[in-house]
Formats: C-alpha cells, sequence, structure tokens
C-alpha cells in the first residue's frame, strides 16, 4: 500500500496534488474574469435574473476573449492533467528511481506552470506547444516505462 512515508510516492502526492489545485484554481480564475468583466456566460439560462445578476443584458452571452481565454486554459488543463494523474499513479508503482520519479513528475508540473504563464501573457502558438511538448513527451514516457515494467 502506497504511504506518505515513501518518499517515492510523496513526490507524486506533492505533484498531484499540485495539478488538482490548478485544475480548480483555474476554473476561479475564469469566474473572477466574469464577474470583473460582467461578461461571458455561456446559458441562455444565465439570463435569468438573480441575486448577482439582477439586470440580465443579452450582451453577456457574446464571447469575451479575457473570460474565454481562462475557459480554454481550464478545457487544455482537463485535457492533459488527468492523464498525468493516472499515468504518474501508475508509474511511481512500477518502483523508478528517486530521482528519475522527481525528475519527471516535478517536471510535468513545471511545464504545465509555464504553459499557464505562456497562456495567460498571449505568447504566440510555438512558446505554448513547447511546454505542452515537455509536459506530453514526460507523460508518453512514463506510459511506456509503465508499460514495460508490467509486461517484462
Amino acid at each position: 500500500m502506497p504511504s506518505f512515508d515513501d518518499p517515492l510516492f510523496a513526490t507524486y502526492a506533492i505533484a498531484a496534488t499540485l495539478m488538482a489545485l490548478k485544475v480548480m484554481g483555474q476554473g476561479w480564475m475564469t469566474v473572477y474574469r466574469m464577474m470583473k468583466t460582467n461578461r461571458g456566460l455561456v446559458n441562455p439560462e444565465d439570463l435569468i435574473p438573480g441575486p448577482l445578476n439582477r439586470a440580465p443584458d443579452p450582451a453577456q452571452l457574446d464571447l469575451d476573449d479575457y473570460v474565454d481565454r481562462s475557459r480554454r486554459m481550464h478545457r487544455n488543463d482537463l485535457e492533459n492533467i488527468p492523464a498525468f494523474w493516472v499515468v504518474g499513479l501508475l508509474f511511481v508503482l512500477t518502483g523508478p528511481a528517486l530521482a528519475l520519479a522527481q525528475v519527471l513528475l516535478f517536471g510535468f508540473v513545471a511545464a504545465r506552470a509555464a504553459h499557464f504563464v505562456a497562456y495567460v501573457t498571449k505568447q504566440r502558438h510555438e512558446v505554448r506547444a513547447t511546454f505542452y511538448t515537455i509536459g506530453s513527451v514526460i507523460v508518453i514516457y512514463m506510459a511506456l516505462h509503465t508499460l514495460w515494467s508490467v509486461l517484462t
């Protein structure tokens, strides 16, 4: 049974928890941006008057890049981080060297943090793609390492 006393599992737990905070934080960033601009609603029923939106305006449903950029970042996280959670745990269960696990797991966290900075500061696609690629290659490596360990 994995234990937080095991440095390998503790490394995974730290990286996985940081990524959970990233996913949840991105959702809150979107909410903040929606409230700041009073825009970025996505559903017609969002125009029903309520305590936080007493005088809805149909323009609130118009695309707002400031809000939608955060929404796209959230979607990107949800397309990439769950695979890390699953494969990272399986990888750790293979018993890799601690240094290798730390480089890969924290490397993924760093790549996602850099991807966030590149996205939020509107860097060109190649910059974002570089950080995506680093994270993707890490997950692919861990998946192949896990498969190899299980099959041999």
